[in-house]
C-alpha cells in the first residue's frame, strides 16, 4: 500500500507580500556581498527584508559565520561545525553600517557552542566597532543563550547594546520539540540576568505561533516573560522554512494576533508586535528607549 503524503496547509492570502527591490534594497545586498558579510534576513528567509531594507533602513547582521552548530527544527540557517572564527568581521560590520547610513541596526549570530565565550567577545567588539563609526545608530544585539554562561553575558553586556534580545521562540511544551540544545527556564534566566547587569536597558523576546500551542500556553509564556522583566515581545506567524521543518500546524488570523497584543500590553509589556509577518527584529527602531533615541537628536545632519 502506497504510503500517504503528510497534507500541507495552503498559506493564506493575508500571507502575501509585495517585494520592493529600489536601489536602497540593492545596494545593501551587493555591499553584504563585497564584504563577504551575513544578514539572518537572507539566511533566515524573513518575509520582511524588502521593507527593512529598503524603506526602515534597518538591518540584521549576523556575525561569526553562517553555520550554526545547532540544528533547531524551525530555522533555515545551516547547522554544521564552523571552521573560522573572523576577528576582522566587527570592523566590516561597522564600515557598513557607517556607509549605509543606517539608524538602527540588529547584530545576530549563529550558535558558536564551539567557542568558549560563545562568540561573546566578538559580539561586544561588533557593537563597540559601531559606536566608533556610527555613533547616532542605535544597536540591538540577539545572541544565543551562549549556554547559560555568566562570564559571556557579562562581556557582551559590558558593549552597551541598547536592546537586548533572546527568543524563547515556543512556549514551554513545546521547547524540546522546537529547540535544540537551549532550554526554556534558561532563556527566561539569561534575560533576568541581564536586567540585573543592566537595569536600564530594554530587554526583548519572541515567540512563533502556529507550532501547535494553545491559548493558555501563550499566557503562560506572557506571564513567566513578564516574570523575568522582559520589557517588549514580539509575536509572529511560524512559516516552515523546507518541507525538512517542522509542519505549520494552523495559520493565526490578523484578528488573532490583534488580540495577542492587546492582550500583552494589557498584561504589562512595554511594546508588542504582533502579526503574521512579524519577526524578532521587525521594527525594532520603534523600540529603543529614549535615551538611545537621543543619539540621533544629536546628529541632526542624518536624515
Amino acid at each position: 500500500m502506497a504510503k500517504k503524503e503528510k497534507e500541507v496547509l495552503r498559506k493564506p492570502d493575508w500571507l502575501k507580500i509585495k517585494l520592493n527591490t529600489n536601489k536602497e534594497y540593492t545596494g545593501l545586498k551587493k555591499m553584504m556581498r563585497s564584504r563577504n558579510l551575513h544578514t539572518v534576513c537572507e539566511e533566515a528567509r524573513c518575509p520582511n527584508i524588502h521593507e527593512c531594507w529598503a524603506e526602515r533602513k534597518t538591518a540584521t547582521f549576523m556575525i561569526l559565520g553562517d553555520t550554526c552548530t545547532r540544528g533547531c527544527r524551525f530555522c533555515a540557517v545551516k547547522t554544521g561545525r564552523p571552521t573560522e572564527l573572523d576577528l576582522l568581521e566587527p570592523e566590516r560590520v561597522a564600515t557598513s553600517v557607517e556607509q549605509m547610513q543606517l539608524r538602527h541596526v540588529v547584530v545576530t549570530a549563529v550558535a558558536r557552542d564551539d567557542l568558549n565565550d560563545g562568540g561573546a567577545g566578538v559580539f561586544a567588539e561588533t557593537v563597540r566597532a559601531i559606536r566608533r563609526k556610527v555613533p547616532f545608530c542605535t544597536i540591538e544585539v540577539l545572541p544565543s543563550d551562549m549556554k547559560g554562561d555568566d562570564e559571556s553575558l557579562t562581556t557582551l553586556m559590558d558593549a552597551k547594546p541598547d536592546i537586548f534580545n533572546h527568543n524563547i521562540e515556543t512556549v514551554r511544551r513545546l521547547t524540546k520539540r522546537v529547540r535544540a540544545i537551549a532550554t526554556y527556564d534558561r532563556s527566561l534566566n539569561l534575560l533576568k540576568r541581564v536586567k540585573e547587569l543592566s537595569p536600564n536597558t530594554p530587554t526583548k523576546s519572541s515567540i512563533m505561533v502556529g507550532l501547535g500551542e494553545t491559548k493558555e500556553e501563550l499566557m503562560e509564556a506572557m506571564d513567566d516573560l513578564l516574570k523575568h522583566n522582559v520589557d517588549i515581545l514580539t509575536i509572529g506567524q511560524y512559516l516552515q522554512p523546507t518541507r525538512k521543518h517542522l509542519d505549520v500546524v494552523r495559520y493565526y488570523h490578523p484578528d488573532e494576533f490583534a488580540e495577542l497584543k492587546e492582550i500583552a500590553l494589557a498584561k504589562g509589556f512595554r511594546h508588542c508586535e504582533a502579526g503574521p509577518l512579524v519577526r524578532s527584529s521587525y521594527h525594532a527602531d520603534e523600540q529603543v528607549n529614549e535615551a538611545a533615541k537621543s543619539k540621533q537628536k544629536q546628529h541632526p545632519e542624518f536624515k
